[in-house]
């Protein structure tokens, strides 16, 4: 099965959260943070949104970094994606 997203939204694969800090210290799962970095895994069409003419900025396989309390999650096939808006998307990690 796979998720085709419609208008202007994005299907993005959220990256795992870190279980170590940098200095070496073990993180407790509930202390982890939900990372706001991911893989686009799919692009909608975009076109006329609301009356305004989108045009999409991101592309399979881009890395992102998209705002925390954005999208709807879903599970598919035993996995977790995020389809947000266009605009939910901050910026490209090159």
């Amino acid at each position: 099965m796979k998720l085709v997203p419609l208008g202007d939204r994005v299907v993005l694969k959220q990256f795992e959260a870190e279980e170590t800090t940098k200095s070496g210290i073990i993180l407790a799962a509930k202390s982890q943070e939900k990372p706001q970095q991911a893989e686009v895994i799919a692009v909608g069409p975009g076109g006329i949104v609301d009356g305004k003419e989108v045009k999409m900025q991101v592309k399979k396989g881009d890395k992102v970094i998209y705002s925390k309390y954005a999208g709807n999650e879903v599970k598919l096939d035993d996995e977790e994606y995020i389809i947000v808006k266009q605009n939910d998307i901050l910026a490209i990690v090159e």
